[in-house]
């Protein structure tokens, strides 16, 4: 059964792009995943192959998908990683540091938190104990702590459900990378880390928005008191 619905009005090749950006905003279709080919995109949406290719051009300039002649097309994060660029050169020019970054989690984090403590599903809970799991047989290396690290956190953003806030933190993925290269070579801050975020996982696991909106603050007292000593 195909996802697409067949095009019957005018401006096809933009109705089409809106289908497959619809997709690819609701999580159905994840970067990395492979487009049908044109011929096959064309047959189910019942519309031109010159409609389907114009429609894979607009969505191109969006971020949203890569055209490989060859290898076809696939669905990329192309707009997170531009804000990510953007962000990380306005990070080196300012020379702001890491004060801003953690400003900026005091802001989203306790209220991300929240949000997955509402609406997160075993698959998020299953992804933050691996996590945890990881960080806690990698103490002393700091490449697979920090993987697990943003790895927890993301599954935190995904559990939000909210497909903006995922954006937004995969947006600063790298600063948030830089800071906690910072934070490992503090003693005893791994640790620490993962102490929080036990509590933060115990939390949103009970469904407990109040703690785990607590925990994560507390965990940012941690982050901003072991950036203060670099």
């Amino acid at each position: 059964m195909s996802m697409y619905t067949p095009i019957k009005s005018s401006k096809i090749y933009e109705q089409i792009a809106e289908q497959i950006e619809q997709l690819i905003l609701s999580g159905e279709l994840r970067s990395g995943d492979r487009l049908p080919t044109e011929r096959e995109l064309a047959e189910q949406f019942h519309a031109s192959r010159t409609a389907v290719r114009e429609a894979m051009k607009l969505l191109e300039q969006k971020g949203l998908v890569d055209m490989r002649p060859g290898r076809g097309t696939r669905v990329i994060d192309g707009t997170s990683a531009a804000m990510r660029d953007s962000l990380g050169l306005m990070m080196r020019v300012g020379q702001t540091g890491s004060v801003n970054v953690v400003e900026v989690r005091e802001i989203l984090e306790p209220e991300i938190a929240a949000l997955a403590a509402a609406r997160a599903g075993e698959e998020h809970l299953a992804a933050m104990r691996e996590a945890v799991r990881i960080m806690d047989e990698s103490l002393d290396d700091a490449t697979a702590f920090i993987i697990a690290d943003n790895d927890f956190h993301r599954a935190l953003a995904r559990g939000s459900k909210n497909i903006l806030i995922l954006a937004l933190v995969d947006s600063i993925v790298g600063l948030l990378s830089e800071q906690r290269k910072q934070i490992f070579s503090v003693e005893g801050g791994p640790q620490r880390g993962n102490h929080h975020h036990r509590l933060i996982l115990d939390a949103v696991t009970r469904h407990d928005e109040k703690a785990a909106r607590d925990a994560m603050r507390a965990h940012l007292e941690q982050v901003r008191a072991d950036v203060g000593q670099k």
